[in-house]
C-alpha cells in the first residue's frame, strides 16, 4: 500500500526542485511500500550490506530455503554452517543469529517502534550488533515508512545526488546534506527517486 503522504510529498517537491520532479514524471507508476515484518526487513538488510542489489536477492532466497518463513525461531534453529553456505559472510552469520537472540528474547521492542521518533528507534536498532545506522535508515524508510530519514552513508543515494546536481563531480557528503534541507520533511520521498534515478526497478528491504 502507498504510503498516505507520498501524493502530497511528491507535489511539495516537484514544488521546490524542478530537477527532482523531472525524476518523479519519469517513473509515475512505482512508489514505496511497506516490506513485512520488522526481523524480515532488518535480516534483508544486513544480507544486503556491502554487496549489490541482485547479489543480496541470491543469497536472500537462499537463507529463505533453509529458514522457512524467518522468523527468529527459524533462524535459531539452523546451524551455522548451513547458513553460511547460502552465501553470507561468517560477520553476516553472526549478524542475523543476533538479531534473531534479540527478537526471541524480547530485549528489542519492535511493537514500540510505531511510536518512537526516528532517532529513539535508531538508537535501540544500533545495539545489536550488525546494525549500524544505514541498515537502521533502511528499516525506518521501507518498514516503519518514515517520510523524512536522509541516509547519507547510502552510496547508491550519494551517486545519485552527484549525478543529478554536480555533473558527476565528488562533491563532499557536506554539501549533499544541505541541498538535502530543501526536501524536508520528505526526504525519504526525495530519497527514493533518487534511487529510481540510477535503477528504475525499486530496492526491497
Amino acid at each position: 500500500m502507498k504510503p498516505d503522504y507520498w501524493e502530497g510529498a511528491k507535489r511539495a517537491l516537484a514544488r521546490r526542485d524542478p530537477v527532482l520532479g523531472e525524476i518523479m514524471r519519469r517513473h509515475p507508476r512505482v512508489h514505496l511500500v511497506a516490506r513485512g515484518e520488522p526481523f524480515v526487513t532488518l535480516a534483508r538488510a544486513i544480507v544486503g550490506q556491502q554487496i549489490s542489489v541482485k547479489a543480496a536477492q541470491s543469497v536472500w532466497n537462499r537463507v529463505l530455503e533453509v529458514a522457512p518463513g524467518m522468523t527468529p525461531a527459524a533462524v535459531l534453529a539452523i546451524r551455522r554452517p548451513r547458513l553460511r553456505a547460502c552465501g553470507l559472510s561468517d560477520r553476516k552469520t553472526e549478524y542475523i543469529a543476533d538479531l534473531a537472540r534479540h527478537f526471541a528474547e524480547g530485549t528489542v521492542h519492535p511493537h514500540r517502534w510505531p511510536e518512537m521518533d526516528d532517532e529513539a528507534v535508531i538508537a535501540e536498532l544500533v545495539a545489536v550488533r550488525g546494525v549500524g545506522r544505514w541498515t537502521a535508515e533502511m528499516f525506518l524508510i521501507f518498514n516503519l515508512l518514515r517520510p523524512d530519514v536522509y541516509p547519507l552513508g547510502d552510496l547508491g543515494l550519494l551517486n545519485a545526488v552527484r549525478r543529478t546536481y554536480f555533473r558527476g563531480r565528488k562533491v563532499p557528503v557536506a554539501r549533499i546534506r544541505r541541498l538535502g534541507e530543501q526536501w524536508a520533511p520528505w526526504r525519504s520521498v526525495a530519497t527514493w527517486y533518487l534511487w529510481r534515478s540510477l535503477d528504475p526497478v525499486p530496492v526491497e528491504y
